[in-house]
């Protein structure tokens, strides 16, 4: 008898930590509850990355990474403007996200394996398609990478590009010399300074350093691209509830592109349009945001104050830019135009 009390007992109390341990779980805030209570999103982004993320000389940040993260505050608050960016070195990237010193990690980061599975990380989704390259001075005469045996080599140290180098300098036994960075501005200050022989990054990022150099024309893009650069924004693993309203809101973002549907004409739409796809998208029809959480509005905050995504691509990177990036018949096009970008269905 004494025996059988004792197994039961055992058997209650592993039964209430089994409940207890699911009460904790239950209990355990979604980073959208945290973000909510506190009034606005914490956006961890890099120091600087014309076209990407920058500051003016009055604090105000801009950039394609900065307008997704007001995108979401938008969504969420109705004001795109209840963000505060936090801007950290490339290794403190990821332990900013894991540690809660950030929501939502839009700093131009390449989404990788490794990255994905062992960082404490989900990325999301990818909203600009690049890949690496090589800049060179103009009067080297250099015209290939393959050209480059025994160079010195910038570039900014614990991102995709360093690796990618070692792969591409091995493959072609081209015996270039690493010179590594932690800070992209000093990585560009050298180069620029003649303290290397080539520079190497994203093709955007070496658009971007360029358009800094005191004589831009001095320098060229080689015309190889050595690896895929998927820039995606990630939030902390394993929280559902925070990540779908972070994918879906870059949804929008493009849903309101392939609908016509821009900042200036929303509320024209939004008034007299029939389509039962345009009214659901724009929370006049359904209750699709009720499973995110968010106002039924939501979507046409996001839109109104940051635009589509052609809005925000334009606004940042396009022709009338610094980086004078065309759209055009690149992997950045929407799905209908030939490029890789489409919304999932508000459905």
């Amino acid at each position: 008898m004494k025996k059988l009390t004792r197994f039961l007992s055992l058997a209650v109390a592993a039964g209430c930590a089994m409940l207890f341990s699911q009460t904790q779980v239950n209990a355990a805030e979604s980073t959208f509850d945290t973000v909510q209570k506190r009034g606005h999103l914490n956006c961890i982004i890099g120091n600087s990355f014309v076209g990407f993320y920058t500051v003016d000389d009055k604090g105000t940040w801009s950039g394609m990474d900065i307008d997704i993260c007001r995108s979401v505050a938008a969504a969420i608050f109705g004001d795109k403007d209840k963000v505060k960016f936090n801007s950290v070195q490339w290794a403190q990237s990821f332990t900013s996200i894991k540690s809660g010193a950030g929501d939502l990690l839009s700093k131009g980061m390449t989404w990788t394996l490794s990255r994905d599975s062992s960082q404490g990380l989900d990325f999301l989704d990818t909203y600009f398609y690049d890949g690496q390259g090589f800049m060179v001075r103009k009067d080297s005469g250099i015209k290939s990478a393959l050209e480059l045996k025994g160079a010195t080599v910038c570039v900014l140290t614990g991102t995709s590009s360093e690796l990618n180098l070692t792969d591409f300098n091995r493959t072609n036994n081209l015996k270039m010399t690493p010179v590594v960075f932690d800070d992209a501005s000093v990585r560009n200050t050298a180069f620029f300074n003649n303290n290397c022989d080539v520079m190497t990054n994203d093709r955007s990022g070496l658009a971007a350093a360029r358009s800094t150099a005191p004589n831009p024309d001095d320098y060229v893009v080689l015309p190889e691209t050595i690896s895929k650069e998927a820039l995606s924004f990630a939030v902390r693993q394993n929280d559902s509830t925070w990540a779908n309203v972070v994918k879906w809101t870059f949804a929008a973002l493009l849903e309101a592109e392939e609908l016509g549907i821009t900042s200036k004409n929303i509320d024209e739409i939004r008034k007299t349009s029939t389509n039962p796809v345009v009214k659901r998208f724009l929370g006049l029809e359904g209750d699709l945001h009720k499973g995110l959480g968010l106002p039924a509005d939501w979507a046409y905050q996001v839109i109104k104050q940051i635009g589509n995504y052609a809005e925000m691509y334009e606004r940042n990177l396009g022709p009338d830019t610094a980086l004078a990036l065309d759209r055009k018949g690149t992997l950045n096009e929407l799905w209908k135009n030939g490029g890789l970008l489409y919304s999932k269905s508000f459905r």
